[in-house]
């Protein structure tokens, strides 16, 4: 992993730009705050099947955490990770 000092990996930040829908997600969540994947569909305008695959992606490379319970299956808010949000804030620069 290649963080720098202020936190921010550059190898996530890479692969977050590297995708509209990730960028979409990512932006998303850091203007609007945590949301549920039919929210997120509706903020971004992408297909909730888009969102979703796009949110296992980035709890992967943990980019977003689920916020209530595993088990729950309806009603799942997703938001940013500490770091997720730090790559927010780059990603803003990175696609200026």
């Amino acid at each position: 992993m290649s963080t720098d000092s202020n936190g921010v990996d550059w190898d996530a930040l890479g692969y977050v730009a590297a995708s509209d829908y990730r960028c979409a997600v990512v932006a998303a969540l850091d203007v609007d705050g945590p949301a549920t994947p039919t929210t997120i569909g509706d903020r971004t305008d992408l297909e909730i099947t888009h969102v979703s695959r796009t949110l296992t992606e980035l709890r992967d490379r943990d980019v977003v955490e689920l916020l209530v319970p595993e088990e729950r299956k309806k009603g799942r808010i997703y938001g940013l990770t500490d770091g997720g949000q730090r790559l927010a804030d780059e990603t803003d620069e990175v696609n200026a």
